[in-house]
């Protein structure tokens, strides 16, 4: 028989003979009777405990609209991801590791490459191209991405890695050379994806942790490349960069091999609801149109400014003009006439994205001075070998592994975002500072010690900036927000360079002959012969200098002295100048808001259809309150 049922505080339940009594308890710092009376009893109340004759059948009041008030992550069930998820961060990481190895190819063996083809004035191209085709592509990709699905991008992307490093290693000529890069190039449009899936295969909780390890591989690949690159170039046989370049190449093929055979995610909604002409309508292609050639040409003109031509120079003003116009156009579209484009606009409802752009933008431009002069700079004051500089140039990326998981895990653990990217831009200014402060009479022995604070900073900021960026947006916009990230980044690349560049070639054409003259012309030296011998300096051979009409032993070494004086003074501007502008961003980290209720267990791509159909389950679940969620979202980062 069944008890009459009582009308209790919480309504009328069939088949209880008592009115259950709640427990003093706290539930993650909340009362069991806050609990009760937000989410049902259910929720606390074991009814073969609490309640006699029950009638067990299920029952549920709903949940409140006051649910928000009650954390939303204190309820949540965790899923637990496979072995298959992984190895899709496996093969992301390893993805990364190439691009990394690039990344230090195009920088550290610069130099002896365009030595090797007799084209020095053409260093800065390799780099330049990295940086252009990385910020050209990205947005474009990432868009696609979110219609076709990030597979095929990331597999065919890594394909053209393999072909241009191949190309680069087989290279007769610099021409070729610029072509392979160019090729090369082509694979760094992927690189938003790779920050996109790591971070939306796993839960949000653990999305510093996961950026982390991405950082930690690819300070492991900036290792290896410069031990390599190093060992090969040891004995300055310049042939042997061939080989760095054809190991990069089977590093990239086994990348996308990975991404093929490891990376086999659910098709999203996009994929499968829209018919191929629907997805191509939906790109922003004004967008594109402006963007890509504008921000080429606009970088083409200042990688050209000062080397080898003027700013009066029609090479200079034609593609920076048209580059400026395109660029305006292209934001005045996305401003007035498309809120859905690759600048769409509920990325900037807040302010955690535009403040994190920033900070990448100053991050990309402080890590590309260090990648193209930390090496020259050494190489020139030390006499080092390519082997020293490269131990050198490591320092960092060891400081950069040792402190990125230590970044991850305060980020995750203590739900920030503020405070780690804080210590890593004020790490990067103090790096700048002392780079600035170097000089031919500096004791060279801190040239070990000051990497350690640059790759403090790096470990600190790439796994930061993109966390902080990517909780700030909706998670259906994660791959345009890791998009705009990378893009920006390069772009402060890409700038970096040109300014320092033009920095660089103006203050060596003001110093450094008047410098060598001052040196060399009263010891007796022949005035006519002053530009045979600063050739000779440029080109680092000690016998081409030996080999300059009237030039003694006495004479040799003034002039060697001239020279490294006034390349001290054209570093000290560039360092200068990147420290300035890492300045701005780290007063700017100040403004970040720590979204805590970020962190919690929900998977935004989960990688394995059993992990998204247990998490649709839980969520679906009557003790899973989505809207509560959303507003909580909003609430945290509003605060």
């Amino acid at each position: 028989m069944v008890a009459k049922s009582k009308t209790g505080k919480y309504g009328d339940i069939p088949g209880v003979s008592c009115t259950p009594r709640i427990p003093k308890l706290k539930f993650c710092g909340v009362p069991m009777s806050k609990i009760v009376r937000l989410v049902g009893i259910e929720r606390v109340l074991d009814p073969h405990v609490f309640c006699r004759n029950a009638d067990l059948r299920p029952f549920h009041f709903g949940l409140l609209n006051n649910m928000a008030s009650v954390r939303s992550s204190d309820f949540h069930e965790e899923v637990h991801i496979g072995l298959k998820t992984i190895l899709v961060v496996t093969a992301i990481n390893f993805a990364y590791l190439a691009q990394l190895m690039a990344i230090i190819g195009s920088g550290f063996l610069a130099q002896p490459i365009t030595e090797l083809f007799n084209e020095s004035s053409l260093s800065v191209w390799p780099s330049s191209i990295i940086t252009i085709f990385t910020t050209v592509l990205t947005l474009p990709v990432s868009q696609a991405a979110d219609y076709w699905g990030r597979k095929w991008f990331l597999v065919l992307l890594m394909l053209c890695g393999f072909a241009g490093a191949l190309i680069i290693g087989r290279a007769s000529s610099m021409a070729m050379v610029i072509g392979g890069f160019c090729v090369l190039g082509t694979s760094f449009g992927s690189q938003s994806l790779l920050f996109a899936v790591v971070s939306e295969v796993l839960p949000r909780k653990h999305r510093p942790i996961a950026q982390a390890t991405v950082n930690l591989t690819a300070g492991l690949g900036a290792v290896a490349g410069l031990l390599m690159g190093g060992a090969l170039l040891r004995y300055n046989n310049l042939e042997n960069y061939r080989i760095y370049f054809y190991v990069l190449a089977g590093i990239f093929m086994a990348s996308s091999v990975l991404c093929l055979f490891c990376y086999n995610p659910p098709p999203r909604e996009a994929q499968v609801a829209l018919s191929t002409r629907e997805k191509l309508r939906r790109l922003d292609w004004i967008g594109i149109g402006t963007f890509s050639p504008g921000l080429t040409l606009f970088c083409v003109g200042l990688a050209w400014s000062q080397n080898p031509y003027s700013w009066s120079n029609a090479h200079i003003l034609a593609p920076f003009i048209i580059g400026v116009v395109l660029l305006i156009a292209f934001i005045l579209y996305e401003w007035r006439w498309k809120s859905d484009g690759i600048l769409h606009h509920g990325l900037f409802k807040r302010r955690n994205l535009p403040i994190s752009l920033g900070i990448a933008f100053a991050e990309g431009l402080s890590f590309f001075t260090c990648n193209n002069y930390y090496p020259y700079e050494t190489s020139l004051f030390t006499g080092g070998s390519l082997w020293t500089v490269g131990l050198h140039f490591t320092i960092l990326f060891f400081a950069s592994v040792a402190f990125a998981p230590v970044a991850g895990i305060w980020s995750s653990t203590r739900k920030v975002v503020r405070s780690p990217l804080l210590l890593g831009a004020s790490c990067l200014v103090i790096f700048n500072i002392l780079m600035a402060t170097i000089t031919p009479h500096t004791n060279l022995s801190v040239l070990w010690g000051y990497p350690v604070f640059a790759g403090l900073g790096l470990g600190m900021i790439l796994p930061i900036v993109m966390v902080a960026a990517q909780l700030d947006t909706p998670p259906e916009l994660i791959s345009l927000t890791s998009g705009l990230i990378t893009s920006i980044r390069s772009f402060g690349s890409a700038i970096g360079l040109a300014i320092n560049n033009a920095i660089i070639h103006d203050s060596l054409s003001k110093n450094l002959a008047p410098k060598i003259a001052a040196a060399v012309l009263p010891l007796g030296f022949p005035q006519a012969s002053l530009p045979a011998l600063i050739g000779a300096l440029s080109s680092g051979s000690a016998a081409a200098v030996q080999s300059v009409p009237g030039v003694t032993p006495a004479i040799g070494m003034a002039a060697a002295a001239a020279f490294k004086d006034a390349y001290s003074i054209a570093f000290r501007n560039a360092w200068i100048t990147a420290g300035c502008f890492v300045f701005v961003a780290a007063v700017a980290t100040l403004f970040l808001v720590n979204p805590s209720k970020e962190f919690n267990s929900h998977i935004d791509a989960p990688a394995e259809e059993k992990v998204l159909q247990t998490q649709a389950e839980i969520e679906a679940g009557p003790y899973h309150d989505k809207e509560a969620s959303h507003h909580a979202h909003h609430e945290t980062i509003d605060q």
